[in-house]
């Protein structure tokens, strides 16, 4: 995979958290976590599948899961961001 995204030594994680605001995943992605970023987005993507498609009160979990995974995304790609 192309590191042309990373930008080393920065030290700013404000570019990575705003890019998993957009889609969660990217801001690992722009990290070079790519393995993490496939796993956020997963699991951000079956909970929104699931909410469309489940029973009212399955969709109220599955609401509160992706939501959980975007926070995380979000959150984990400021920290990463910050160490880089």
């Amino acid at each position: 995979m192309s590191k042309a995204l990373v930008r080393r030594g920065s030290g700013n994680g404000v570019v990575p958290a705003v890019c998993s605001v957009v889609l969660p995943g990217l801001g690992q992605l722009v990290n070079g976590e790519t393995e993490k970023a496939v796993g956020v987005f997963a699991v951000y993507a079956v909970a929104g599948a699931s909410f469309l498609g489940a029973i009212p009160i399955l969709g109220s979990a599955a609401v509160l899961v992706a939501g959980a995974a975007w926070l995380y995304g979000v959150a984990d790609a400021y920290v990463s961001g910050r160490k880089k």
